[in-house]
């Protein structure tokens, strides 16, 4: 179905307030030129020459974690499912984080739970109007009240065994494959099914950049169903339980916890 031009604009509108919202150290920009975004960057060239030699057949999670994307063996994994329960204002959010169909997604987010890095965060950007779009939180600087607002959406997860910010791959498992892809949106990749995991209303998935291999730390719940980001964000699990709450979450609000309830012994790699 074609989109009339101002259909067009609010979905060109909302998804760079996405892109933007993303780890934003590594924004694209002529002007950039800070160490983190110049080594992700070299990052993701490496990353290209290595997925343009990787076929889209089906490939195991260990192939792959070898193949694709340099150091992703070491990356957090969930083997199977997790289950978290998120409490904002006091109110609980369960979320069946699925590491069947994305484990590096999966694993980076119960890593970070596990870790304790969602609480007390802020959701720093919710949309709304003109239609429901997203609630995204996740940067680790708005933990600190005094950091300023427009900072805030820049942050993501220091891993403190290097020092550096962690990124994982952009990883989406087309129906039909075995295995997920990675490092490439599915219309770089050429692939024309859909993604196993889609943007239903209630899907959580990460934030990033441009880049595709820009994700840490920042994710968002989508509120309505969003399939014109299908293919271009990686979904790793889904709002079971709690998306009354989830519609009720402003701009500023905190996180008060993050819980692995089920499912811990799954994750593999973890720091915690």
């Amino acid at each position: 179905m074609r989109l009339k031009f101002s259909e067009f604009l609010v979905v060109f509108v909302i998804v760079s307030v996405l892109l933007v919202g993303g780890c934003s150290t590594q924004k694209v920009s002529s002007e950039t030129s800070s160490p983190s975004a110049t080594a992700t960057e070299a990052s993701t060239n490496t990353t290209t020459q290595s997925t343009t030699e990787t076929t889209t057949d089906a490939t195991s999670v260990s192939e792959a974690t070898q193949e694709a994307i340099p150091g992703m063996k070491d990356l957090p994994r969930l083997e199977g499912k997790a289950t978290v329960v998120m409490t904002v204002k006091g109110s609980p959010i369960t979320i069946e984080v699925d590491g069947t169909n994305a484990p590096i997604t999966a694993g980076n987010f119960v890593d970070l739970v596990q870790r304790g890095v969602y609480d007390g965060l802020v959701f720093h950007r919710v949309v709304r109007q003109p239609q429901p779009f997203v609630v995204q939180g996740g940067d680790p600087q708005s933990k600190d009240p005094k950091v300023s607002a427009n900072r805030l959406g820049t942050g993501g997860f220091i891993d403190p065994k290097t020092g550096t910010e962690r990124y994982i791959p952009l990883e989406i498992k087309p129906q039909g494959a075995e295995a997920p892809i990675y490092g490439k949106t599915l219309e770089t990749a050429r692939i024309n099914q859909p993604p196993v995991l889609t943007h239903k209303l209630g899907a959580v998935a990460m934030a990033r950049s441009q880049m595709p291999d820009s994700a840490s730390s920042q994710f968002y719940f989508a509120l309505a169903d969003l399939g014109f980001l299908d293919g271009n964000y990686a979904v790793f699990g889904y709002v079971t339980e709690g998306m009354d709450v989830v519609n009720k979450i402003q701009q500023g609000d905190r996180i008060d916890s993050a819980k692995v309830t089920q499912g811990a012994e799954n994750l593999k790699n973890g720091g915690k």
